[in-house]
């Protein structure tokens, strides 16, 4: 690696034997926090704000003595704090300060010590799914769906009642090991929808610990091989120049595999053969950027398999008959598939199929019968020109997207028919004009009826948004709506936004003639939208970027120069 003269290389480390080997400079060591900050930072994590002292004096003592074994490190204060937030019972203090497993572990800081401590006092159904969490790499950004549906195809939710759905419960899972410091740096993607996160390294090390006995990573130099390994990944290094080696290699594992995950790993069509017909429990098998032109006609034998990705992979053609019979599949991505010709006639025998993400080069698109559908994603597909007719039998979907499908010329009209879709979105779509199907006056009252977040985004011919948006079975239900780069739409409705009386939050960005209209207090249309509790609008030209927001009464004039927003002058309404 090149570098100009005078560069020069930071390397971190917790571990003096690596600072050392890397080279004559002198090593600097950074010291933990001093306890009064750790005390801050525990106090925070482990009380509601002020009740430590006025309600818990005794226990703040225990805490004062609990933070001391954690020596300075944040992690170890954090993970313990949030621990403790859910427990004011003296007893459970005393507990965890005086546990073994501060004597029996000997590790750097005690850290491994402090998260074992979170681990064990997890529920058992956290405890697993934590472990497997391991399987994606450290550092990498975990996305909420990405992680529920590998959850649910492993069979780790619990059900709690019959209204509850799988998706909702793991997302409380989620939310309980962010709640426990498990999960960190959350990304939001689209608020309260998809969001991003990671795991420190050092939980990442703590769920590895725990899955070490389930879970491997193979390359095929491995000789010692855990008899109960259930799910693995193969990684591209190692791999045999014979065929006929890699078959036998599959021969030391457990049949009852249940995750294959190839790790962008190039095999061969014949091998991937041989995985289907010796593992026949597979659940989860992750081929993203994989090179099949077509898949086995074995992998119609997989009758427990619940999740399959071929994300990115950029030279499959055609989906075989055979895939329509995985009939408990859950999960099916084909996100990236840009040679993929068609989804094959037969998804509807998919009944359990319940999150779908497509590219492919079909005009036109069914989904008759997939009744258990809740997410679709239409993505990248070029010719697509309509959206399909028979949108009303999807009868559980909640969440579709549609982004950069440059044919597409309108929706379907049966788009209002699904009852139960709470969140649409729609972007880089430069064709699509109408909306609505049916000439003003004409169109069907019954529209959605559980719609929360509606999103348009560089969406260039729209030129008014749709009718059905005030009809009171949505207006009802809708929470969120954006309008971003439709420079087209001009106005809003004549009868303007009031009937929206649940809407929360309005985004206008980029949309010139709009944003002028809704100018605050000043704008034509700024009686249309005045209701909203907070509103957000804002135009880039070049490099500036100006425009308000409201949030309750006040309003706020924004200024952006090279990425940095400075808050003007700001005002009361009333």
């Amino acid at each position: 690696m090149d570098g100009a003269n005078g560069s020069k290389i930071l390397v971190t480390t917790r571990k003096k034997s690596v600072a050392s080997i890397m080279g004559n400079f002198p090593m600097q060591e950074l010291k933990g926090l001093s306890k009064k900050d750790c005390l801050s930072i525990f106090v925070k994590c482990a009380f509601n704000d002020g009740e430590d002292k006025q309600y818990y004096p005794n226990i703040l003592k225990i805490g004062e003595q609990i933070v001391e074994k954690c020596a300075g490190v944040p992690l170890a204060v954090r993970s313990l704090g949030s621990l403790l937030y859910s427990k004011k019972d003296e007893r459970d203090w005393v507990s965890i300060r005086d546990s073994e497993i501060w004597k029996s572990e000997q590790n750097q800081d005690g850290i491994m010590a402090v998260l074992k401590l979170s681990y064990y006092d997890l529920p058992h159904h956290l405890k697993q799914c934590l472990a497997l969490s391991s399987m994606f790499l450290k550092n990498y950004k975990i996305g909420n769906r990405d992680l529920i549906k590998f959850w649910m195809a492993q069979g780790l939710i619990q059900s709690v009642g019959q209204n509850a759905t799988m998706e909702d419960i793991s997302e409380t899972y989620i939310n309980d090991l962010l709640s426990r410091s498990f999960f960190q740096d959350v990304e939001e993607i689209l608020p309260g929808v998809y969001y991003d996160f990671k795991m420190h390294d050092l939980v990442h090390d703590l769920a590895m610990f725990f899955a070490k006995n389930e879970y491997f990573t193979l390359s095929f130099r491995k000789e010692d091989i855990p008899k109960r390994i259930q799910h693995v990944s193969f990684s591209n290094t190692h791999w045999p120049n014979e065929e006929y080696e890699a078959s036998r290699f599959l021969e030391k594992l457990n049949s009852a595999i249940r995750t294959i995950d190839f790790l962008s790993a190039s095999c061969s069509k014949s091998f991937l053969n041989a995985c289907f017909l010796r593992f026949k429990c597979i659940r989860v098998l992750e081929l993203s950027e994989s090179r099949f032109e077509a898949l086995p006609n074995s992998i119609g034998d997989l009758k427990h398999l619940r999740y399959l990705s071929l994300t990115e992979n950029t030279v499959i053609k055609k989906l075989l008959s055979s895939i329509c019979k995985l009939y408990h599949l859950q999960t099916l991505f084909l996100f990236g598939c840009s040679e993929l010709e068609e989804l094959p006639r037969g998804i509807g025998n998919m009944i359990n199929l319940r999150s779908l993400m497509m590219t492919t080069k079909q005009r036109d698109i069914s989904f008759q019968w997939l009744n258990s559908l809740q997410d679709l994603d239409i993505i990248h597909c070029l010719n697509f020109e309509l959206l399909f007719k028979e949108m009303g039998s999807l009868t559980a979907l909640r969440k579709l997207a549609i982004a950069n499908c440059p044919n597409l010329v309108s929706l379907s009209p049966s788009i209002k028919l699904l009852t139960t879709l709470e969140v649409l979105l729609i972007t880089s779509c430069e064709k699509l004009e109408f909306m609505d199907g049916e000439a003003e006056g004409q169109e069907d009252t019954q529209t959605f009826g559980s719609l929360r977040i509606l999103r348009f985004q560089d969406l260039p011919r729209l030129e008014a948004l749709p009718r059905w948006l005030l009809h009171d079975t949505t207006s009802n239900t809708l929470r969120e709506l954006l309008i971003a780069d439709c420079p087209n739409i001009r106005a809003l409705p004549e009868t303007g936004l009031q009937k929206l009386t649940h809407l929360q939050k309005l985004e206008i960005e980029d949309c010139p003639q709009l944003t002028e209209r809704c100018r605050a207090k000043t704008g034509e249309d700024w009686q249309k939208i005045a209701h909203i509790p907070e509103i957000y609008v804002a135009e880039k030209r070049f490099h500036l970027f100006r425009g308000w927001m409201k949030t309750g009464n006040r309003v706020v004039e924004l200024d952006a120069r090279e990425g940095v927003i400075k808050c003007g002058s700001s005002s009361m309404i009333g």
